[in-house]
């Protein structure tokens, strides 16, 4: 039966939408020098590993060339095919992936987030074991436990986790806050009272961009953490806690109470362009994984503390709701041996120190340099740390994959409606029907 649920998920895995990739277009290949080696191509004469992601947007793109840059100084004589899918914030990708790997024809790795997203695959018989890698490289005491355990299954790893990203992240424009005497609110009441003052100005008081439908379900999951606290938010996911709980029902009631101080246009706007709401002063806040902040710096050329500033979502002061991209072997891999070679650069201090920094995100290890990373970074670098790390159900990690799909919808007509007890059956029926794998 188990199995059966994690084919019906994989067939799903393509209608996850995410906020790391972006729409721009660059899908390319690179290649390494020539070399005798063991494993041969057919025909080539040369080592082949073919790389299958969504990062083609600004940061991510320039973190993955650093990543196979060292990869072929590392492992010379490598092709190193760059599959990168451009659009759909990661849904096209994802679309060619669930295709290629039904029909048994696998890319030798591919980007893939922690936990049941990552599980989809695994239930379905789809990815190989990675615990001898662990062992060589010595991971075990590398990554956190709660991560390690994030990329298992009954006592096996899958995969190697190349990045963190926060997503229980509050961005605030500074001038905006100084200039009406604002203060970082650790509330979401004072995230209401401070949206009062902010309106009388003409000021948007909370950015939001949720066309794409994962970013007001990000919102909400934010919301729903505070309320739970991270041991019961884990329970839910587990069906031991219900929809229908009062503390669920108190966090789609804080959603529609903060409705009315968000843009009206907010359907026809994606995540960037409510986070460019916030940089140009339009908006005075946004809740939003800390991709952001990259965009902030990267694209548009703001100072952390200086333009832009931050706090985690209220009531979630010691939770870390990671968002986590990591690679695996599939089974049928054309090039296995090129894939461990290519894990061992992911899982290694170089290989996320050359990457993080680039794209925006921080290291999955805990012994990087944080001396690459700027003054946000470190920050979450030392909560990461400490902090209750807890699965994003907007990013796939949370829920099943049948179950996300559903909840996108539930809360994206929520956010029109209004409607607290239909949007409570909808989730709890969703959840029934697409359990854990």
């Amino acid at each position: 039966m188990r199995r059966m649920l994690a084919a019906s998920s994989v067939a799903l895995v393509a209608l996850f939408v995410t906020a790391c990739g972006s729409a721009s277009n660059n899908n390319s290949s690179s290649t390494g020098n020539s070399g005798n080696t063991s494993q041969k191509t057919s025909g080539s004469g040369t080592k082949q590993v073919e790389i299958f992601s969504w990062w083609t947007g600004a940061g991510e793109s320039d973190g993955l060339k650093a990543l196979i840059k060292l990869f072929k100084k590392d492992y010379p004589g490598y092709t190193v095919i760059n599959s990168a899918v451009a659009g759909g914030a990661g849904s096209n990708a994802k679309a060619v992936l669930a295709n290629r790997m039904e029909n048994n024809n696998p890319p030798d790795t591919f980007q893939v987030h922690v936990g049941q997203e990552l599980l989809a695959w695994v239930n379905a018989g789809k990815m190989e074991p990675l615990d001898s890698l662990y062992q060589e490289e010595g991971w075990n005491s590398k990554f956190p436990k709660q991560l390690i355990d994030m990329v298992s299954h009954d006592g096996h790893k899958y995969a190697v986790p190349v990045d963190v990203h926060r997503g229980n992240v509050l961005w605030y424009n500074k001038k905006v806050f100084e200039k009406y005497h604002l203060a970082p609110p650790k509330t979401w009441n004072d995230v209401i009272a401070d949206a009062k003052i902010l309106k009388q100005h003409n000021i948007t008081p909370l950015a939001l961009g949720d066309k794409d439908q994962w970013e007001a379900t990000m919102l909400w999951e934010d919301i729903l953490l505070g309320q739970l606290g991270a041991q019961d938010y884990d329970k839910l996911w587990q069906g031991k806690i219900s929809f229908d709980d009062p503390r669920v029902k108190k966090s789609l009631q804080t959603l529609k109470d903060l409705m009315p101080y968000v843009n009206s246009d907010h359907a026809a706007k994606v995540w960037q362009d409510a986070s460019q709401m916030v940089a140009n002063g339009s908006a005075a806040m946004n809740v939003m994984g800390d991709w952001a902040k990259g965009y902030f710096t990267s694209d548009l050329h703001l100072k952390p503390n200086v333009d832009f500033g931050w706090t985690t979502t209220p009531g979630t002061e010691n939770d870390f709701m990671v968002i986590v991209d990591c690679f695996g072997l599939p089974k049928g891999a054309k090039h296995p041996e090129g894939t461990k070679d290519w894990l061992k650069v992911l899982g290694s201090v170089p290989g996320q120190d050359a990457f993080n920094p680039l794209k925006g995100s921080i290291p999955a290890r805990m012994d990087a340099d944080k001396s690459k990373y700027d003054v946000y970074s470190q920050q979450a670098m030392a909560d990461f740390k400490k902090d209750q790390l807890t699965p994003s159900l907007a990013h796939g990690a949370a829920a099943s994959p049948g179950f996300l799909d559903a909840a996108n919808k539930a809360i994206n007509q929520f956010v029109n409606t209004g409607d607290v007890d239909t949007c409570v059956q909808q989730l709890q029926s969703a959840f029934q029907q697409n359990p854990p794998v």
